[in-house]
């Protein structure tokens, strides 16, 4: 056993925000760092993940995963170094990805550990494209959406961590043209130059369903929502006879205080016989071996190219979060754990 440190810093959530969360919803604490219990694992987080869909865990509401306790950390995708080991088949020096970051140490129960390595992609990679993000666009993309070569694509959020993959794996698989999204000029021109986007757009700069119908004037098969409202919106609009669309997130409302109205043109859903049907990433876990193979060898070859946001240090972990809200990240943001 390693010469284990008396403290780790943690993130608990201490109030439920009300919209935007603000940095006093969030404490930093001190825990005392112990062996592993028989069957667990002490994990050194070197990086962990923040994720749009954590804003949703804040609320004290029944939802698909449990909300947040308050005065507890919160937990979420993280990557690391096994420093002791109390169970079979992990030893101290094993890298493994496990769902309780937020926290500069980890006590795992073995069983919610996988083992990664290093030498095939960088840590961060198994929190970003080659984890759950990675997952959610190839299952959205190819078995939500019902993608066949010749479709043409919209991506909205598309420099973030899952619409960077949804629009470049359109791509590779024979799109006609593939349309994305995004907060900034300078988010475009990386979409278009850096990751072979036909066509993007700062939604900021005109109304979106205008940006759109410029951008594919030949209308949309598939598209992949990450933000909802005017967005969801202007798909609709675009989208051609049997369309269809996976809704991924609505970041757009998350910190939204009262009930937004919907889409002012969901009649056209009838006559352009549309499916729009949302994504849960835990449904398509069978799909894992085939989207690791697949997307390795993507990787290897060059041909899949993903972005990364780094906020260093736990102590700016809240930070992280609310950047990415805001939209502050290329690709995926991460928080590197370690001091």
């Amino acid at each position: 056993m390693s010469v284990l440190p008396a403290s780790s810093r943690e993130w608990h959530l201490v109030s439920r925000p009300h919209g935007w969360p603000v940095p006093a919803d969030f404490a930093l604490r001190e825990t005392p760092v112990t062996e592993p219990a028989e069957g667990r694992i002490l994990v050194r987080n070197v990086h962990f993940s923040v994720d749009p869909y954590m804003r949703g865990r804040m609320n004290d509401v029944k939802s698909y995963v449990p909300p947040f306790k308050l005065d507890h950390p919160m937990d979420g995708g993280a990557v690391g170094e096994v420093v002791a080991s109390n169970a079979e088949g992990f030893a101290v020096g094993d890298h493994v990805l496990h769902g309780l970051g937020w926290r500069e140490y980890a006590d795992v129960p073995a069983q919610h550990a996988t083992k990664v390595d290093p030498e095939l992609a960088p840590l961060s990679a198994y929190l970003g494209v080659l984890g759950m993000p990675g997952l959610t666009a190839y299952a959205g993309l190819f078995e939500v959406a019902s993608f066949k070569e010749g479709d043409a694509v919209f991506v909205s959020g598309a420099a973030g961590a899952v619409g960077s993959q949804v629009g470049q794996m359109a791509r590779l698989r024979g799109a006609s043209r593939v349309i994305g999204s995004a907060g900034s000029d300078e988010k475009v021109k990386w979409l278009v130059e850096e990751l072979g986007f036909d066509a993007a757009f700062n939604y900021k700069n005109g109304p979106v369903k205008d940006q759109l119908r410029e951008a594919a004037p030949d209308g949309i098969d598939v598209y992949f929502d990450n933000v909802g409202g005017d967005h969801l919106e202007a798909a609709i609009s675009s989208l051609n006879v049997h369309g269809r669309a996976t809704i991924c997130g609505m970041i757009a409302q998350y910190n939204d205080t009262e009930p937004v109205p919907g889409p002012r043109n969901m009649a056209l859903i009838i006559g352009k016989r549309l499916r729009l049907q949302g994504i849960l990433v835990g449904d398509h876990y069978g799909l894992q071996p085939q989207f690791v193979d697949e997307v390795g060898g993507w990787l290897r070859s060059g041909e899949l190219k993903y972005g990364e946001t780094f906020v260093e240090g736990i102590e700016n972990g809240v930070d992280a979060f609310l950047g990415m809200l805001r939209g502050d990240n290329t690709g995926k943001m991460i928080v590197s754990a370690t001091r």
